[in-house]
């Protein structure tokens, strides 16, 4: 369902890319770790791009595809905003260098999203060709919400997947970063090794793609139209790289962000099956539109990522105040030992 001309889908794609590539080429030249106010200016500049990518769509294509862009955009954003703390046990587990991380973070989203275009024009070929595939979609969504629910309080550990496994074991590689090259000398053998970058470039891309597998079905409840799927994701991945230095290992303290993915992709999933059975000439389906489902997923997102960040503050407070009750008590403690030694 193509709601959008290839000009202005040519043009869109060309300057997105190219934003991407001066991202990246500047990191290459420049490895560092973004500052707090540099990470903050460029997250917000991000989002309002993705928002006026949506205006512009609105203003020339009517408000049905730029609903179907934002509901889209912030679906997926909230899904990479929740799988952030994996890229932290990632590099966290290869001890990628801090300046360096956001270099890696972008070649990593990247590649995935080369295969996540690829996983769209498939899903998209499908969908065209057999509408039985929404069933499919719609109940692994509701299998997804339901096991994100199970799993929210469980810890996770970083494994190598079966393609890094492989890789480890056939690649010659050194046990240090040098900057941002690949491959460097072996100044014992001569011999040319691979620098670990290269296993972080592909377990960040591949551990992306693998969480594509229920962003992108999410994303094809909400709109058929390819171009629309694409741009909300690779807007989503836009600024990733800053949002990380943010919130890092913070993003697992966000208790119930989890529960509002939860419930979107759920609904989603319902939303799906359906359409489906509606398609199928079932009268009694409801037909779900889009700007409902758009204030569906805001309002859940916003509620609980608002509620997440209150419970951290409140929890704060209460280790201060035991920090504080405790410093107050060894005080105390304290005094009266002075008092007895006094008093001998």
């Amino acid at each position: 369902m193509i709601q959008t001309s290839v000009e202005f889908e040519s043009i869109s794609l060309c300057v997105i890319v190219l934003i991407l590539l001066v991202d990246v080429i500047h990191n290459i030249r420049h490895p560092h770790a973004p500052s707090t106010k540099s990470s903050v200016f460029f997250v917000l500049f991000y989002a309002a791009l993705a928002l006026a990518f949506g205006g512009i769509i609105w203003a020339i294509y009517g408000h049905i595809p730029a609903s179907e862009f934002y509901s889209g955009w912030l679906t997926e954003y909230s899904l990479s905003i929740d799988n952030l703390f994996v890229f932290v046990l990632i590099l966290t587990n290869f001890a990628v260098p801090k300046k360096l991380q956001k270099y890696a973070l972008g070649v990593g989203i990247i590649i995935a999203l080369v295969f996540r275009a690829v996983f769209i024009f498939i899903g998209a070929a499908v969908i065209e060709q057999f509408s039985w595939v929404f069933y499919f979609f719609g109940a692994f969504l509701i299998y997804t919400a339901i096991n994100l629910l199970i799993s929210q309080d469980s810890e996770e550990e970083y494994q190598d997947g079966f393609i890094v496994r492989r890789l480890r074991k056939v690649l010659k590689t050194s046990t240090k970063y040098n900057d941002t090259k690949l491959r460097v000398k072996d100044p014992k053998t001569g011999t040319m090794l691979w620098t670990p970058l290269l296993i972080v470039f592909i377990s960040l891309g591949a551990t992306d793609l693998f969480f594509a597998f229920d962003s992108i079905p999410a994303i094809f409840g909400l709109t058929k139209d390819p171009f629309i799927v694409l741009s909300a994701n690779i807007f989503a991945l836009m600024g990733l790289q800053q949002l990380y230095f943010l919130l890092g290992s913070l993003v697992k303290k966000l208790k119930y962000l989890p529960l509002g993915l939860a419930i979107v992709l759920a609904f989603i999933g319902v939303k799906l099956i359906f359409e489906a059975l509606h398609s199928s000439g079932i009268e009694w389906a409801p037909e779900i539109e889009t700007l409902p489902s758009l204030m569906v997923i805001l309002i859940t997102v916003s509620f609980t990522a608002a509620a997440s960040v209150l419970k951290i503050r409140r929890d704060a407070r209460r280790e201060l105040l035991k920090a504080e009750i405790k410093a107050e008590v060894l005080a105390s403690i304290q005094a009266e030992i002075n008092d007895k030694k006094k008093a001998k």
